[in-house]
């Protein structure tokens, strides 16, 4: 009995390891790298983080200014809007600074100034999502919204 357990078994695990090796998930965001990319989507999704936020900030002023606030729903209005602009903050560098802008030798003049036009882009994008975290200013919203139609202009202009 044990003796056809065993062989079952083994069986059982050379087939699921055979599934296993020919089983493919496509995700858009790993670093091996996989050549699977989704660009725009990551755009979409940082809008949308944006709009996330700005909601956020009005809930918070919204409720602070209550005679008698609800701090439940500001408690939880903050940590939304500051997991929003984490998740800004992990496109902009794990998505598109660890793999999809190259680096680009200095020798190389258009594509070094293009490469460093990306850089500044994407670093104003984290810089602002991280002001959005230490605050309710909606100017704040605005530069990220502009930085970002501006890097979507840079970076897809040859894509």
């Amino acid at each position: 009995m044990k003796m056809k357990l065993k062989k079952s078994l083994t069986g059982l695990s050379f087939l699921l390891l055979l599934l296993g090796l020919n089983y493919q998930e496509s995700f858009a965001h790993c670093e091996i790298p996989c050549g699977i990319y989704a660009d725009s989507v990551r755009i979409t999704l940082i809008k949308e983080h944006i709009a996330t936020i700005e909601k956020s900030m009005n809930q918070i002023e919204e409720i602070s200014q209550n005679s008698k606030p609800n701090y439940n729903q500001l408690v939880r209005w903050v940590n939304n809007k500051e997991e929003h602009a984490k998740k800004i903050q992990e496109i902009v560098s794990q998505y598109f600074l660890h793999q999809r802008i190259k680096i680009v030798d200095e020798g190389q003049k258009e594509a070094y100034a293009k490469y460093q036009k990306h850089l500044a882009l994407l670093h104003k994008m984290s810089v602002y999502s991280m002001k959005c975290k230490q605050t309710t200013d909606l100017a704040f919203i605005e530069k990220l919204r502009t930085t970002v139609a501006d890097f979507e202009k840079a970076y897809f202009h040859k894509h």
